[in-house]
């Protein structure tokens, strides 16, 4: 797999934020993982933590609510947090988990976007490559923002990048999930390792169970890496 100079993607990265977001203010989900933990660290990085506010949006008692606690201190930023449990429970839908926890993104976007609204901010996304090849993220939901700073990193990277940035080690020992139901976990309910997806993203040889199952998910979720299709009336 490709060997990166962090410290080339760091200026290249933040570089790109300040051009990007300019005098606006940022607004970002803090999930208590990886990857969030590492955009806001390259947006403070890029904007300095007074233009930087961490949203937590817990589904009722979030059991690791201390990791997000902890990125928000470690990164000394403002924070403001949202129960989205009621919202969520409005729908009844939580008999089909998949659907309920689509709701729960979508319902953290609208919150994001919320107070960006208010206060002079884009939404910052925090999905890597290796979730955005195979779709891996909620259509108008996670996947609903106005930049992704680490779109263009592999989830093995993420940790590696994350270690170069010195995020704290209980962020980045964390088994990657969702959060989004008791027990999920991203590797759990894909299938496969983010590393054998990373090797087969890069064109290396894995097993061709888990590289046909890859192959099917990339083709099922093309329409998420798209705008709508319109319809010409020529």
């Amino acid at each position: 797999m490709r060997v990166l100079n962090f410290e080339k993607v760091l200026s290249v990265i933040v570089k790109n934020i300040k051009n990007y977001v300019g005098g606006k203010n940022v607004f970002i989900g803090i999930s208590g993982g990886i990857d969030s933990a590492v955009t806001t660290a390259l947006c403070v990085k890029a904007l300095g933590p007074q233009k930087v506010f961490g949203i937590l949006m817990p589904y009722g008692q979030q059991s690791d609510i201390h990791d997000s606690k902890l990125i928000i201190d470690f990164l000394k930023i403002k924070s403001k947090k949202n129960n989205i449990k009621p919202f969520v429970d409005s729908f009844n839908f939580k008999k089909n988990k998949y659907v309920n926890a689509n709701i729960m993104s979508r319902v953290r976007m609208i919150l994001l976007y919320a107070h960006a609204n208010l206060h002079n901010g884009l939404v910052v996304g925090t999905t890597n490559k290796s979730e955005f090849e195979i779709g891996y993220f909620t259509k108008h939901g996670d996947g609903g923002c106005d930049l992704e700073p680490i779109a263009n990193l592999f989830k093995t990277e993420i940790f590696e990048f994350a270690k170069f940035l010195k995020i704290p080690d209980q962020i980045i020992n964390k088994k990657p999930s969702a959060g989004l139901w008791d027990g999920q976990s991203d590797e759990g309910e894909l299938g496969f390792s983010y590393e054998a997806l990373d090797k087969f993203l890069q064109g290396e040889t894995i097993d061709t169970e888990i590289e046909e199952k890859i192959k099917k998910i990339i083709l099922n979720s093309e329409h998420k890496r798209h705008l709508p299709p319109i319809i010409s009336i020529k």
